[in-house]
C-alpha cells in the first residue's frame, strides 16, 4: 500500500486492479506511487490464481473470483482506520477497467470509479483478432473445454512472449 507523505490525516483511498493476467508488480506501483504523491492512499492487489496470490489452480482467469476480490479489497479498505472510508475510489486498467464498471454498479458507497481502456466485450474483441488468431484461438478454447471434461490439466495461452507473431 502507498501512502500519502506525513501530516495528511485520514486521506482517501484508491483500490488499483490491473488487466488480464496481470500482477499489481506490473507497474501498479507506479500509478499508487502517483496517487500517494497527490495525497490520495492507494492499495494495489494480485487476483487470486495469480503471482503471489494464493489460489488452486495457478493461472486460472475466473471473472466470479475476480470480482469476489475486488469485494474483498473494498471490505479490507474499510477496516483502515489510517484512510477515511467514506472516500474509496476503485480504478482499473483494461480487463480490471471492465471490472471497475462492474463493481462501481454494485457498490453505490464508492466515492468514485476510474475504468482505464476497459475490457468490456469478449465478443467484440475476439472479433478483431483477424481469421488466423481467430482459428487458432478457437482451437485452443475448444481443447480446453475438451481438457476439462476429460479431467485433464488445463491448456495454457501465454500472454506475452518475445516479439513478431505468436508460435
Amino acid at each position: 500500500m502507498a501512502l500519502p507523505a506525513e501530516g495528511v490525516e485520514r486521506p482517501p483511498l484508491v483500490i488499483l486492479g490491473h488487466g488480464l493476467g496481470g500482477t499489481r508488480e506490473m507497474r501498479l506501483d507506479v500509478y499508487a506511487e502517483a496517487f500517494a504523491s497527490a495525497g490520495i492512499a492507494a492499495l494495489a492487489f494480485t487476483y487470486r490464481h495469480f503471482g503471489d496470490s494464493g489460489g488452486e489452480p495457478r493461472q486460472l482467469l475466473s471473472v466470479k473470483h475476480q470480482l469476489q476480490d475486488w469485494d474483498a479489497a473494498i471490505a479490507y479498505a474499510k477496516t483502515l482506520e489510517s484512510i477515511d472510508g467514506a472516500r474509496i475510489a476503485i480504478w482499473g486498467t483494461s480487463f480490471g477497467g471492465g471490472h471497475a464498471i462492474e463493481v462501481a454498479a454494485r457498490h453505490p458507497e464508492l466515492a468514485a470509479a476510474v475504468s482505464q481502456c476497459p475490457f468490456t466485450n469478449g465478443l467484440a474483441s475476439s472479433l478483431t483478432l483477424g481469421v488466423r488468431s481467430s482459428i487458432k484461438t478457437t482451437r485452443l478454447l475448444v481443447a480446453d473445454l475438451l481438457a476439462i471434461a476429460r479431467s485433464r490439466p488445463p491448456v495454457m495461452v501465454a500472454l506475452a512472449g518475445a516479439p513478431g507473431p505468436p508460435r
